[in-house]
């Protein structure tokens, strides 16, 4: 538990083709939490567009970043063009040294896991993407938000909203955290019960496989690949593409 005095250094990881609510939704929190400096932090000084594109311009490089308490690292399709980028997985592996949480959030937690900082972990990720989990060590939990040891995961998308209100009640208390909430108006009440696999109508699931199958494919082709470098083995890997949430892998 971080003392309540502490100053909070807080950074958000910046990307060509982000998910912007991985980014923005967690913003609304963390940016209101007291006593805290918080940054976005490029790999570059450039602005980039999210896979939308929504134009966003980092505070600073990560190269000028400085030790961070607090790393949260969006996800995206953009993140598969990062997988191999040994700068920005050195980036990830300093300061997760020394945080006292990383924060992911969706396809975040396959950019973490390429950079070796998964193994022995229990995770989540967005939903399409769980069953690649273990390709980097780690143990999936089918939970909207799982915390384990100085790491924080949420699932997908706007799960991060529900991550970042989590940390924002470790980091300052409950009332904190809940002034917060309140300052949003963040009391969720969704149109349609369709927002996970196990609730969506199956013909609607089957069109979002459908429409997600080149990409989930390459997320898994570029997971089986960075196992190998890493020297991983995955257990429960089934070989029909079944993923543990009981749902194609797509």
């Amino acid at each position: 538990m971080i003392r309540t005095e502490t100053h909070l250094q807080i950074g958000s990881l910046l990307f060509e083709g982000l998910d912007q609510i991985d980014l923005t939704g967690p913003f609304e929190v963390l940016s209101r939490i007291p006593d805290a400096t918080y940054r976005l932090y490029g790999r570059t000084a450039g602005p980039v567009r999210d896979v939308r594109g929504l134009r966003l311009t980092p505070d600073a490089t990560i190269d000028e970043a400085p030790a961070l308490d607090v790393l949260h690292v969006p996800g995206g399709v953009g993140q598969e063009a990062l997988m191999d980028d040994e700068r920005l997985l050195s980036w990830l592996r300093r300061q997760a040294e020394g945080a006292r949480t990383v924060f992911s959030v969706c396809t975040g937690a396959l950019l973490c896991g390429a950079a070796g900082l998964l193994r022995g972990k229990r995770a989540t990720t967005y939903w399409a993407s769980f069953h690649l989990l273990p390709y980097f060590g780690a143990t999936p939990v089918n939970r909207r938000v799982v915390r384990d040891g100085t790491w924080l995961f949420a699932a997908g998308v706007t799960a991060g909203i529900d991550g970042a209100l989590h940390l924002a009640a470790e980091l300052r208390g409950e009332d904190v955290a809940k002034a917060i909430q309140l300052q949003m108006a963040y009391a969720p009440e969704p149109p349609f019960d369709s927002g996970t696999p196990e609730a969506a109508p199956p013909a609607i699931l089957a069109q979002v496989q459908a429409a997600s199958a080149p990409l989930t494919a390459r997320r898994e082709a570029t997971a089986r690949r960075v196992a190998a470098r890493l020297g991983i083995s995955p257990l429960g890997i089934s070989p029909l593409g079944i993923s543990p949430l009981g749902v194609p892998a797509g």
